[in-house]
């Protein structure tokens, strides 16, 4: 039982509420909200942003946290004043106005993305984007005016794991990644795409809820859409997942299904009487995609995976190909242009890119309008090929119309931490046997155990010794794709 005092709590709890009805109006913006509603709902977030951070700020918090912290408190009441002290201190040192700039910014600048990225026009995304860049320096400069701005706003993040750690596993990354892609390249194997006609766009969402019944999705408590850029939002009672269906490309349909019920299995596995504090949220976004990549990668391009999902799909399919050209198909590697349609090895090196291109605008080392040229030298240099147009370049992710600097590295960071998890449940029961059988429980209840029910009550580097036994490391992820990428392409 709890020994925080009931008003303290009660205003926890109301922070989180705020949270939780901001994150319903993003979502409603990105899949069921008409065209014309963006003023009305720059409005309603920028209110919702303000009283959050007014409640975050006031002053009997930090009072709140002073007594708490005097007392000799049991370890889950500590975490949630850590995590608590840990967000006021960030938020105190911010002004209202900016808040409500940022929110305002952001809010309308998602619409201005989403057509200039139809038009493939950067220049029509460049004064919204230069005006995100410059308030998020002042966001950062006002929390720390001594640090790296770029570290800084990581750290909305993923508050635990500093710049230095991404740096590093970045560089393993694209140390080691290269020359296997290159010896991919050379390889005589050419798994090409398996399939002799499209697949209508319905056909494949009755596919993939089949999936999802079949992995074990609560649609009591949660539903599937679809957007542009597929996502998902919510809590351990109400999560929602978006998908997107393209008729040439079955695959990648359900490949964003199957990672964005990573994402929703973990919010749904949150301990649902720690709602309403940060022991019932999730720790942050290297964990997150932890999660997302763990069933994408780990479960969904295994060879047991199509020799289990064929079947279904082959229910709504016309001309299924067998489970064999599936898994080959599935773990294709072929440098393209676009991040979310990227193979599980050149997706890193489009992770790099971003980072080296945000961490430079936000240092001001570079300008919003040299970025499409950035990005395609860039392109060129890790991958081999340029973008044939701002579209496939540097309009083609929403995460900059958000102001979210600093997000990016997450995704690595996760894949990683998903193939040290994968390394650890191999230890204990055979995984690809319980997937060739179609019995994802039991994975579900060991990462329930390890990571879901701790929420927040760990920071991410204690939750991943607890979990793996080791601190961070990319050599299981390395260890990974050299033998899976090698006897593909052998």
């Amino acid at each position: 039982m709890s020994d925080l005092d009931a008003d303290f709590r009660d205003h926890i709890e109301r922070l989180s509420a705020l949270n939780d009805a901001t994150g319903v109006l993003s979502w409603d913006q990105q899949v069921t909200m008409p065209e014309g509603g963006t003023p009305a709902r720059s409005a309603q977030k920028s209110a919702l942003s303000t009283v959050t951070h007014d409640l975050l700020t006031d002053d009997r918090v930090a009072d709140w946290i002073e007594e708490h912290e005097s007392r000799d408190l049991e370890r889950d009441d500590r975490a949630i004043v850590r995590e608590l002290r840990r967000r006021h201190e960030r938020a105190v040192r911010v002004p209202d106005e900016l808040v409500t700039q940022i929110s305002e910014a952001s809010t309308e600048a998602l619409p201005v993305w989403e057509q200039a990225r139809e038009e493939s026009d950067f220049d029509a995304f460049a004064d919204a984007l230069d005006e995100l860049v410059a308030l998020k320096r002042k966001y950062a400069e006002a929390i720390d005016p001594d640090r790296d701005p770029y570290a800084v706003l990581m750290e909305d993040f993923e508050p635990y794991l500093d710049v230095e750690t991404t740096e590093r596993i970045l560089d393993r990354l694209t140390d080691r990644l290269p020359p296997l892609i290159e010896a991919i390249a050379a390889s005589d194997v050419d798994p090409t795409d398996p399939f002799d006609e499209s697949v209508p766009a319905a056909d494949q969402e009755a596919g993939v809820r089949a999936l999802l019944d079949g992995l074990g999705f609560d649609w009591d408590r949660g539903r599937l859409d679809t957007s542009t850029h597929p996502f998902t939002s919510g809590n351990q009672f109400d999560c929602r997942i978006t998908t997107r269906f393209d008729p040439s490309d079955p695959l990648d349909g359900v490949g964003s299904t199957v990672h964005e019920f990573g994402h929703a299995t973990y919010e749904l596995g949150l301990p649902q009487d720690a709602y309403g504090t940060p022991l019932g949220e999730s720790r942050d976004l290297v964990v997150h995609e932890s999660q997302s990549r763990f069933w994408e990668n780990h479960v969904g391009r295994t060879r047991e995976f199509w020799e289990w999902a064929r079947p279904i799909l082959d229910e709504h399919w016309t001309a299924t190909p067998d489970p064999a050209a599936l898994y080959r198909a599935a773990n294709q590697v072929e440098p393209g242009p676009i991040r979310v349609e990227a193979d599980e090895l050149t997706y890193h090196l489009h992770i790099a890119i971003r980072f080296e291109i945000e961490r430079d605008l936000i240092r001001g080392d570079l300008a919003v309008d040299e970025v499409p040229q950035v990005w395609a030298d860039k392109y060129d240099e890790y991958l081999g090929i340029r973008p044939a147009d701002d579209a496939q370049g540097a309009l083609q992710d929403i995460h900059w119309s958000h102001g979210n600097f600093g997000y990016f590295p997450t995704y690595s960071l996760g894949s990683v931490l998903a193939a040290q998890l994968d390394a650890t449940v191999r230890e204990a029961f055979d995984v690809p046997e319980r997937v060739r059988a179609g019995e994802f429980d039991p994975i579900r209840e060991w990462l329930g155990e390890q990571i879901h029910q701790h929420g927040q009550r760990y920071t991410t580097p204690a939750l991943i010794e607890e979990a793996t036994g080791e601190a961070l490391t990319a050599d299981p992820f390395l260890t990974y794709v050299d033998e899976k990428f090698g006897a593909i392409y052998r």
